[in-house]
């Protein structure tokens, strides 16, 4: 008889629990959510992962507590004793719950507060970023005590506590403790190589690279000192000065598609109605391309309204392209389950030039599309129009939220 199912995906506190089940050979099934939509949302109405279904109608929610239960469903009492403290030893015990919650609740927040503002995700306030960098600096500094003199976190062989202390690490090592950070920490960074490779966490570290230099903040954009120019001889009377474009898109000319007119449409009138076959009868393809805009990092969004925030920031970024730019970026999905993608028409036939204003704009994918093509046209429109569903991986997820530039 199966012993349950555990609800698994890319999410670092999946990590773990997904790693007993296979190291501890339990008979349970490891579904992602996304795989059984419906009834993971039937089972979990938060959706939050990891989640476990057990015999009976068995419901279990929070990795700390999934964790637990999974090794208890082992047989290998050995193995028990040594994941989760020996059962005469009380102090182990305690201690393998106490740095799992300092890794699983302060460490893990305190890494969002500083990791979402420096990628962009959330606006960046360097008040809020320097405090959550003390707060990780007095936690490593925690680990840092323990491990100079031990080889794990609690006792002589690896533990819960090292499992999902590791695993949280993981994130800081993508993306915050470079090459100099791990030089001054050497007993953390072998500890965490050890972790790594056990039994229980290698399958999950495939394609895991350490970065060489923690993120910076977002640049700003400023306006260059204009250089002051050498003395240079008077032109000729009848000669013309040159003047350089004020952006390269300039240089393709006056379109005869008027991009202003269609921005008013698309503000005043009815979008399904009215403007949108306004759009399709005056667009002209050899003036504009139309380009689906998707963020390459969905995985790591957590509550619509910040995702909502990273793309305001992105679009107010856009501002030295207005001229040439429409386009809207949409939040399909929910809290801990959203995505952004969207649709922009673009002047000529390469986005960078439009884009490459703003300093986070390889933090999207862009795929040009047809305008020729029915399924185009029809994800133009309903990225336009923000009144059907969005379908990501054969699934519709509704659009809670979203931003215009015109």
């Amino acid at each position: 008889m199966s012993q349950g199912t555990l609800y698994a995906n890319f999410r670092i506190r999946t990590w773990v629990p997904r790693g007993l089940v296979k190291a501890l050979k339990l008979d349970v099934n490891v579904v992602a959510p996304e795989n059984a939509a419906a009834q993971f949302a039937k089972d979990f109405p938060l959706k939050k992962v990891p989640a476990f279904v057990g015999p009976n109608g068995f419901k279990l929610t929070e990795a700390m507590a999934i964790n637990y239960y999974l090794v208890k469903l082992s047989s290998d009492e050995k193995m028990k004793a040594q994941l989760l403290g020996a059962e005469d030893d009380l102090n182990a015990q305690a201690q393998v719950i106490r740095w799992q919650s300092l890794a699983n609740n302060d460490f893990c927040i305190q890494m969002v507060n500083a990791v979402a503002p420096l990628k962009g995700d959330v606006p960046y306030n360097k008040k809020n970023v320097d405090a959550a960098m003390d707060a990780i600096a007095k936690i490593v500094d925690v680990f840092d005590d323990r491990l100079r003199n031990n080889t794990y976190l609690v006792t002589e062989s690896v533990s819960l506590a090292d499992l999902v202390a590791a695993s949280i690490f993981t994130r800081f090592f993508e993306n915050l403790f470079g090459f100099e950070w791990r030089a001054h920490h050497p007993a953390i960074v072998r500890w965490f190589n050890t972790i790594r490779d056990s039994s229980f966490l290698k399958d999950e570290y495939k394609g895991f690279s350490f970065t060489d230099k923690p993120l910076s903040p977002p640049r700003k954009n400023k306006e260059e000192a204009k250089p002051v120019p050498a003395p240079a001889p008077a032109p000729a009377p009848s000669a013309t000065p040159s003047r350089r474009p004020k952006h390269p898109l300039e240089l393709l000319g006056k379109p005869t598609f008027a991009l202003d007119e269609w921005k008013r449409m698309y503000s005043n009138a009815d979008t399904r109605a009215v403007a949108l076959p306004w759009f399709w009868q005056n667009y002209n393809p050899e003036e504009y391309s139309l380009w689906k805009v998707t963020y390459k990092y969905n995985e790591e969004l957590t509550l619509t309204f910040m995702s909502n925030n990273l793309i305001g920031g992105f679009l107010n970024r856009l501002v030295g392209s207005t001229k040439y730019l429409f386009g809207c970026l949409i939040i399909y999905g929910e809290n801990n389950d959203n995505g952004i993608t969207g649709v922009f028409m673009v002047r000529g036939q390469d986005h960078v030039p439009a884009f490459d204003v703003a300093p986070d704009w390889e933090s999207y994918d862009f795929a040009k599309l047809d305008p020729s093509s029915k399924d185009d046209q029809e994800f133009v429109n309903n990225m336009w129009a923000w009144d059907k569903p969005v379908s990501v991986n054969g699934e519709p997820k509704e659009i809670v939220d979203g931003k215009v530039f015109k």
